[in-house]
C-alpha cells in the first residue's frame, strides 16, 4: 500500500494547530501557542506545521492532502447575516471585523498555499464535522453517538451525530446565535475572567457558591426543551454583532455590574458561577440523554470546547447511562486540525477503520515535540546551569524524595501533550497530602487565583480507593467525588472565602475541591511508564498513590514546550526542582537568571 500523509490545520480564529497522519495513524500534533509563546495563538500555525512535517520526516510536497477544519465562506455568511439582522446596531464591530475578513480570513485556501509554499488544492470540512471526527475516529468504538458543543462553527453550535466504522453523519443541530458555549463565555466575562481562556476559572469558582440564580437564568435567559434543545433570549447578549458578550440589560437583570479583572469574587459572583454551572450540567445531561434515545447507541463521544467542562462530563458519565464515554483530549479548536485530517482519511478517501476495543488511537495525546538528552544538555550549558544527571532508578528515587519534602518539581520528559491538559510530560508535581500546597502552588508558582483547584494523577489500580469513578480517566476530563472514608469533618457554612480555601477537607487536601470533588487523571504503566514509576515509588514510600499534577507554566503563559521554556519558567517562578529528562536542577544552585524580568513582562495576564 502506498504511504499517504494528510496534514490537518486549524487557524485564524482561536488556538491554531496542525496534525499529520500517516495512513491514518497520528504521527504528530501540536498547537502554535506552544512555539510562539502567545496563549491561544490564532495565527497560521507555521511552527506547528514545520514540527509535524519534521516529525513525519516528509516535505510538504510529499503530503497527499491538506485539510482545513472549517468552511470560511459559510462562517462569513453567518457573520454578514448577523450584522444585517442587527443593523444599524453593531456598526463598530462590523467596521472592525469585515476588513479583516476581506483581507485574509476569506481567502484561506490561497493563504494556506502561500504559507506552505505549495499549489496543492486545499480540502475543507465543516467545523462540527471536524469536531465530530476528532471525537469518534480516534475513539476505541466501532460505533457511537457523537455530541459536539462549542461557541460557534460556521452556523452550528451544537450537533448530534453517529459514527459507524469509517462513516460519520450529523443528524441534528442547533444554530447560532443560540449557543451554550457563548452563554458560558458570557458568564465568564460577567465574573471578571477573559473569554476563551477563563471558562475553566468559572468552573473552578462554581463550587464556592450556591445556584441561587438558576431559576432566574432559566426564566429570563434560556428556554430549555425536554430533549435539551434550547433558545437564548438575545435581548440580554451583545455577541451577535457587538464588541462585548453581554449588554446593560444583562447587568440590570442581576442588579450587579460585570466584575473587573483580578478582583476577588464576592459571594454574589460565586453564586452566579454556581448557577450557570448547574444550568450547564442540566442541559448537557438532557442533550446526552436525548442523543442516546435518538440513536440507541451505547457509546458516547464528545468534542467541542464545551467538552472540556469536566464537571458536566462527570454528570453525563454518571447519569446518562452510556456503557462508555470517550472525549477528545484536545476538544477545542486545536483538535479540529486532528478531526479534519481524520475526516479526510476515512470519509473522503473511504479507508477502512479497525478500532481496538478498550484502546484509543490518541497515543495518550503525547503528540508534541520530544528532546534528546544531548539537546537538553546543550540548552542547560547555554545558561551555565548547574545540574546532575541520574539514571532512571536514581532519578525516580530523588524526585520522590523531593516531593515528600514538600518541594514543587517541574517535570519535563518525553513528547509534549496535545490539548490543554498536562498529563505528566510537561507538569509541575507536588504532594497532595500537604494542606499548604494548593495555596503555595497557586500564589507563589503559578501566580494565579488562590481558589483554583489542582488535579491529582493517581495510579489506575488505586483510583477507586480514593475516588468514586471513573476507574480510568487518562486525559483528565472528568470530575469525581473523593471517597467518603478519605474525607475529614468539615463545615464551611459560616466561614469567609479565604477561610474556606484553607480548610482541610480530606487526607489529600491539595487536590480536594470545596465540594469534595477532584478532576482526576488515572495513570497506568502502559499510558506513561516513567510517570507511572514516579507515582508508584511515591506510593511505596508514603502510602499515597497519587500526586498533584498541574501544567508546567505560569498564569498567562502556554505550557512549556522545549527545554529553554522549562528553564525560563523554573527560574522565573518559585519552582524548587527542575527535572529535564534525566537532568536535575536545584533552584539554589543556579546562577542569576538575567532574563527573569524580561520573561515575566512577556506573560499575558489573563
Amino acid at each position: 500500500m502506498d504511504t499517504v500523509y494528510i496534514l490537518g490545520i486549524s487557524a485564524y480564529y482561536h488556538d491554531s494547530a496542525a496534525c499529520i497522519l500517516k495512513n491514518g495513524e497520528i504521527i504528530a500534533a501540536a498547537q502554535e501557542e506552544r512555539f510562539s509563546r502567545k496563549k491561544g495563538d490564532s495565527r497560521f500555525p507555521s511552527s506547528a506545521v514545520s514540527y509535524c512535517l519534521d516529525e513525519a520526516s516528509v516535505s510538504i510536497d510529499q503530503v497527499e492532502h491538506i485539510v482545513f477544519y472549517d468552511k470560511p465562506i459559510l462562517k462569513f455568511d453567518r457573520i454578514l447575516a448577523s450584522y444585517i439582522h442587527r443593523a444599524p446596531w453593531g456598526v463598530r464591530s462590523f467596521l472592525q471585523s469585515i476588513p479583516l475578513w476581506l483581507k485574509s480570513k476569506l481567502w484561506v485556501e490561497s493563504n494556506i498555499q502561500k504559507e506552505l509554499g505549495t499549489k496543492k488544492q486545499i480540502l475543507f470540512t465543516e467545523h462540527h464535522q471536524s469536531h465530530s471526527a476528532s471525537a469518534f475516529f480516534p475513539s476505541p468504538f466501532n460505533d457511537a453517538v457523537i455530541v459536539t458543543i462549542d461557541g460557534v462553527g460556521e452556523w452550528a453550535t451544537t450537533t448530534i451525530g453517529v459514527g459507524d466504522g469509517n462513516k460519520l453523519e450529523l443528524l441534528k443541530k442547533i444554530n447560532f446565535p443560540h449557543s451554550l458555549g457563548l452563554l458560558y463565555s458570557s458568564f465568564t466575562y460577567y465574573c471578571g475572567f477573559r473569554v476563551n481562556s477563563g471558562e475553566y476559572k468559572l468552573m473552578g469558582l462554581a463550587p464556592y457558591g450556591k445556584p441561587a440564580y438558576l431559576d432566574l437564568i432559566k426564566r429570563e435567559l434560556i428556554e430549555i426543551e425536554s430533549d435539551g434543545s434550547f433558545r437564548l433570549n438575545m435581548k440580554y447578549f451583545d455577541y451577535m454583532s457587538g464588541l462585548k458578550m453581554i449588554n446593560r440589560k444583562f447587568e440590570k437583570l442581576f442588579a450587579m455590574p460585570a466584575l473587573k479583572a483580578d478582583e476577588e469574587p464576592s459571594q454574589f459572583y460565586r453564586d452566579i458561577a454556581a448557577s450557570i454551572q448547574a444550568l450547564f450540567n442540566e442541559v448537557l445531561l438532557k442533550i446526552a440523554l436525548h442523543a442516546k434515545e435518538l440513536t440507541g447507541r451505547k457509546n458516547l463521544c464528545l468534542a467541542g470546547g464545551v467538552a472540556l467542562n469536566c464537571v458536566a462530563n462527570g454528570e453525563i458519565f454518571r447519569k446518562a447511562g452510556f456503557s462508555q464515554v470517550w472525549i477528545q483530549p484536545a476538544a477545542g479548536d486545536a483538535g479540529g486540525a486532528l478531526g479534519a485530517a481524520f475526516y479526510a482519511h476515512f470519509t473522503y478517501l473511504k479507508n477502512e477503520r479497525v478500532p481496538v476495543a478498550g484502546k484509543d488511537s490518541q497515543k495518550g495525546s503525547y503528540l508534541g515535540p520530544g528532546f534528546s538528552e544531548e539537546s537538553i544538555k546543550n540548552v542547560l550549558d547555554s545558561y551555565d546551569a548547574k545540574y546532575v544527571h541520574y539514571n532512571d532508578d536514581t532519578l525516580i528515587e530523588y524526585i520522590v524524595g523531593q516531593i515528600d519534602r514538600q518541594k514543587a518539581v517541574g517535570f519535563f520528559q518525553g513528547r509534549s501533550e496535545f490539548g490543554p491538559r498536562a498529563l505528566g510530560n510537561r507538569s509541575i508535581l507536588g504532594d497532595p497530602r500537604s494542606p499548604e500546597m494548593q495555596k503555595n502552588l497557586n500564589l507563589k508558582i503559578k501566580f494565579r487565583e488562590s481558589f483554583r483547584p489542582f488535579a491529582p494523577s493517581v495510579l489506575e489500580e488505586h483510583s477507586r480507593d480514593y475516588f468514586d469513578e471513573p476507574s480510568r480517566s487518562p486525559y483528565m476530563l472528568f470530575t469525581t467525588q473523593v471517597q467518603q472514608d478519605k474525607l475529614l469533618p468539615s463545615d464551611s457554612s459560616h466561614k469567609k472565602f479565604l477561610e474556606i480555601l484553607a480548610e482541610r477537607r480530606s487526607e489529600i487536601p491539595a487536590v480536594t475541591h470545596v465540594d469534595n470533588s477532584a478532576r482526576i487523571q488515572t495513570v497506568s504503566e502502559e499510558d506513561n511508564r516513567k510517570y507511572y514509576r514516579v507515582i508508584k515509588r511515591f506510593y511505596e514510600k508514603t502510602g499515597c498513590p497519587l500526586l498533584i499534577n498541574t501544567s508546567f507554566n505560569v498564569r498567562g503563559e502556554p505550557i512549556v514546550n522545549d527545554p529553554s521554556h522549562a528553564y525560563a519558567c523554573f527560574m522565573g517562578s518559585n519552582i524548587d526542582v527542575l527535572v529535564l529528562g534525566n537532568y536535575v536542577l536545584l533552584k539554589e544552585d543556579q546562577p542569576p537568571f538575567k532574563e527573569r524580568k524580561k520573561w515575566q513582562k512577556t506573560l499575558i495576564r489573563d
